[in-house]
């Protein structure tokens, strides 16, 4: 694929939904078991949004972008950062119109339906300060059980206990761009139901994600695919919240059936 990510290229001075690139989600998917079955979402929030009014005046927002897991492709996130900087100087009668547009451009990307959101900043303020930022058990000071290189689904164990419903999270998750190869920072949450998996094990699994190159999306869809595998829960979500780079955040959410992904935001967020 010829994406635009990890090369230069001149910022745009024009509205151009051309600039937006498809990623197809079967390029890694074709790793996964056929008989895998999740569904959820890409929540994806845009930091860096501006345009004009009718007057030329700057309006600036915040846009989260909500994608289907079932969509055909994602947005290259080089991309979509190129193109979001393309109605920096494109005039919108109102916020309704400039979502409207950023609605239409991306679901013929992705192939796709998607929802947008903007909000002014006072809004986004708001609704930040109201998410909830800690939300189950943390495993972080649990110790490793092994040092693993590569990821591996046999890291994971069962405990001894009884079948639980479970919350838990870990700010140590690092992968890595496929393209670039620059580290992606991000905190993930795993609510489960089933035996329990050790707390030493799955922090040992995460963490051997360190030197793993792959897009957020395919790293989380790995996780939530090797717990369901190895661990066989009744119930199983994995939702990762990763840094901003580049004035968007990518966060993706995978669950065994339907249900509303948490509004819970990180430090890092």
């Amino acid at each position: 694929m010829n994406l635009a990510l990890g090369k230069a290229q001149e910022y745009p001075d024009a509205y151009d939904p051309t600039l937006l690139q498809a990623v197809p989600r079967e390029l890694s998917r074709r790793f996964l078991p056929d008989n895998l079955i999740f569904t959820g979402c890409d929540i994806w929030t845009a930091y860096e949004v501006s345009w004009l009014d009718k007057t030329g005046k700057p309006i600036v927002a915040v846009a989260e972008f909500e994608v289907p897991c079932e969509s055909v492709n994602v947005v290259e996130s080089k991309s979509f950062k190129y193109y979001l900087n393309s109605i920096n100087q494109a005039r919108f009668d109102n916020f309704n119109t400039v979502k409207a547009v950023l609605e239409c451009d991306v679901a013929s990307v992705i192939k796709g339906p998607i929802a947008v959101n903007l909000f002014t900043l006072d809004e986004f303020q708001n609704r930040a300060q109201q998410s909830q930022t800690q939300f189950g058990e943390c495993i972080d000071d649990y110790p490793l059980q092994s040092s693993h290189v590569d990821v591996s689904s046999k890291a994971l164990k069962h405990g001894t206990g009884e079948v639980e419903d479970k919350v838990v999270m870990s700010h140590l998750l690092k992968t890595n761009c496929p393209v670039t190869s620059q580290p992606d920072w991000a905190s993930v949450w795993i609510g489960y139901s089933g035996r329990q998996i050790t707390p030493e094990s799955l922090l040992t699994y995460l963490v051997s994600f360190r030197t793993h190159q792959d897009f957020h999306e395919h790293c989380v869809e790995r996780i939530f695919s090797d717990i369901q595998t190895q661990c066989q829960p009744e119930r199983l979500w994995v939702y990762a919240r990763y840094t901003r780079r580049g004035g968007l955040d990518i966060n993706p959410f995978r669950c065994s059936e339907p249900m509303e992904y948490l509004p819970v935001r990180g430090i890092r967020q």
